[in-house]
């Protein structure tokens, strides 16, 4: 079997592999779909004034987080698990462990799912207080939300978000052929809820996170920015007091609280640290 290091950079490899035809086919199909039921006018998502800082997170994030996923799934094994062995490692997190990779592939995914989108709804309220904001300002920076917008997120919110949470369910036994199972959905609805649609989903609004729930949540934090927080499942908001969808009326400015952010992806890695 390769050497570890050999594995990580295969992966790695494979990542920006599969990121290519995955942005062509989103642009494709959300160039179509804003077109035709914008939910803010404007020019299209190619025009907007800081698309090279959202290209640039568009292809930075899915390797950051796979790098720093692996990389604290190691951490986890040897602290947790005194797993040390390259090989051991890899068979150990393979399939899961424990009685959690003994349930049905797609039970493990909902599970994930569920449990990933309960756990990220407090972390993502967590992050808009105290001094955890000024490191997710940078996904609420942008002014002309699009659905390449989705990966707009400082390195230090996503290993306390999403890389975090996935590390902890993995490290309970989940398999991670579940997140491959759920790959395809995760990538399509993270770039939908930033999508410039004005897609509400009317009745079922409270089942799944939806454009314009989330285009709620980037407005000002007077307007709408301290609501919505569910990535996925909005009953998360619902249950807790923190859904805002008002009738009959929609989204229209963003990005307003931080007028100071950088425009450029460095010196938005940087501006936490300067504060």
């Amino acid at each position: 079997m390769s050497s570890l290091p050999m594995q990580v950079a295969l992966m790695l490899g494979e990542t920006i592999v599969k990121v290519i035809p995955v942005t062509f086919a989103l642009a494709a199909v959300f160039t179509v779909l804003e077109h035709f039921w914008a939910c803010n006018a404007g020019a299209p998502w190619w025009r907007k004034r800081e698309i090279v800082t959202d290209i640039c997170y568009w292809f930075f994030v899915p390797v950051f987080a796979r790098t720093m996923r692996i990389g604290l799934l190691i951490v986890g094994a040897s602290l947790v698990f005194n797993i040390h062995d390259a090989d051991e490692l890899i068979a150990f997190y393979d399939n899961g462990h424990g009685p959690l990779s003994l349930m049905p592939l797609w039970v493990q995914a909902v599970l994930f799912l569920v449990l990933s989108d309960f756990m990220l709804y407090w972390l993502h309220r967590l992050f808009h207080g105290g001094g955890f904001w000024k490191y997710h300002a940078i996904h609420h920076s942008s002014e002309e939300i699009s659905w390449i917008s989705a990966a707009r997120f400082h390195p230090v919110n996503l290993v306390l978000g999403t890389i975090g949470v996935d590390v902890v369910l993995l490290m309970a036994g989940i398999s991670p052929n579940a997140m491959v199972w759920l790959a395809p959905f995760t990538t399509f609805h993270s770039a939908f809820v930033h999508a410039n649609l004005n897609w509400s989903f009317g009745p079922f609004r409270y089942l799944l996170a939806t454009p314009v729930f989330h285009r709620w949540h980037h407005t000002s934090l007077e307007e709408g920015g301290d609501t919505n927080f569910a990535g996925t499942f909005p009953i998360w908001d619902v249950l807790f007091g923190t859904f805002r969808m008002p009738e009959g009326k929609l989204p229209q400015d963003y990005g307003k609280d931080e007028a100071t952010m950088p425009k450029e992806i460095a010196g938005q890695f940087a501006y936490p640290f300067r504060r």
